[in-house]
């Protein structure tokens, strides 16, 4: 499933690149565009081999920045204490690659970028990196109630979680949906696409109300709706998919990208943004008002502009959802109503 060292970026890039701008649905937002390959050159690993090391001499190559001075003087000036001294405690959920997964040889070990962004994240407040795997569902109770100081785990920007999180953003959320390879669907770009399919996606998250949303729409214009599967990982949610019980899957476009990429098993069939209608980012979580948010924008801003903001994304192949400004609370997903 993996190699013994890291495929180099621009061959691997040319990989997932290439399955998402051959698949992506026109008109709604991708993750990637293509390029092409050298002539006589080989661009693609074969099925089943992984772009990444997937093992824990991974975290070797994470990026690693110095403290910065600026960030650091306003943590101190904002009061706020992390949950163990001079440590960041990060809430991180475990899927599979490239955002955050388990290394394959300790299974212990969480690599991927969102673990490399709050790396860089806690070299620059100057505290020592300290990742914990939980639970999707648990995250919120998590920080919220201090157990943890933040969450790097996909969560999404809304009007509603800004209730009660703030966020320093990091990359822009892009979402999509995934079949099997030989499935005749080849297209999903709205509601009447997913009329009476079964369609996995995770509980809680905007794929979820995003997909809600269609089957309500699907039964008031008299079509079959279509149901939600909810599975406890994305391993399970694959199965289904490869057994024939669901008909698609519907998440972050990474990780469908990724499996196309190394199993050659599934496709993708459709992508839009996070926020659809609107646009929507993703972003560092914190505690409301604890005073870590702002301190956090400072180093990913600083790592924007000095360039190792843009190493982190180039490692996991995710360039193309970069975001030029780490905004603070900028506007997210709009409230249900």
């Amino acid at each position: 499933m993996h190699t013994p060292t890291r495929t180099s970026g621009p061959r691997a890039s040319r990989l997932i690149v290439a399955s998402l701008a051959a698949l992506a649905i026109v008109g709604l937002t991708a993750c990637s565009s293509a390029s092409s390959a050298t002539p006589g050159e080989t661009s693609e690993p074969a099925a089943n081999e992984s772009p990444f090391d997937l093992t824990s001499a991974n975290v070797e190559d994470r990026v690693r920045i110095d403290p910065v001075p600026e960030a650091v003087e306003a943590l101190e000036e904002s009061g706020f204490a992390p949950v163990q001294d001079g440590k960041l405690t990060v809430a991180h959920s475990a899927y599979e690659p490239p955002l955050g997964f388990l290394a394959e040889d300790d299974n212990r070990t969480l690599l991927g970028v969102e673990p490399d962004i709050a790396q860089l994240v806690a070299d620059g407040l100057g505290l020592e990196y300290a990742p914990e795997n939980v639970a999707w569902a648990d995250w919120p109770l998590g920080v919220e109630s201090g157990k943890y100081d933040a969450v790097v785990s996909n969560v999404t920007v809304t009007e509603e979680r800004k209730d009660i999180f703030d966020f320093a953003v990091h990359r822009n959320d892009v979402i999509a949906f995934a079949v099997q390879a030989d499935s005749e669907i080849d297209a999903i770009d709205g509601p009447e696409d997913v009329a009476g399919l079964k369609v996995a996606v995770g509980s809680g998250t905007n794929q979820e109300k995003i997909l809600l949303d269609w089957f309500a729409e699907n039964e008031k214009n008299g079509l079959e709706p279509g149901e939600p599967v909810y599975f406890e990982d994305n391993a399970a949610a694959n199965l289904a998919l490869a057994s024939g019980r669901i008909d698609a899957t519907f998440g972050p476009n990474p990780t469908a990208a990724y499996r196309v990429a190394t199993t050659g098993e599934s496709k993708i069939v459709g992508s839009l943004n996070g926020g659809f209608p609107e646009n929507a980012q993703i972003g560092v979580t914190t505690a409301k008002g604890n005073g870590l948010v702002d301190p956090v924008a400072i180093v990913l801003n600083h790592a924007i502009e000095s360039g190792d903001y843009a190493k982190v994304l180039e490692r996991w192949e995710l360039e193309d959802e970069s975001v030029d400004e780490a905004l603070v609370n900028p506007p997210g997903r709009p409230r249900e109503d």
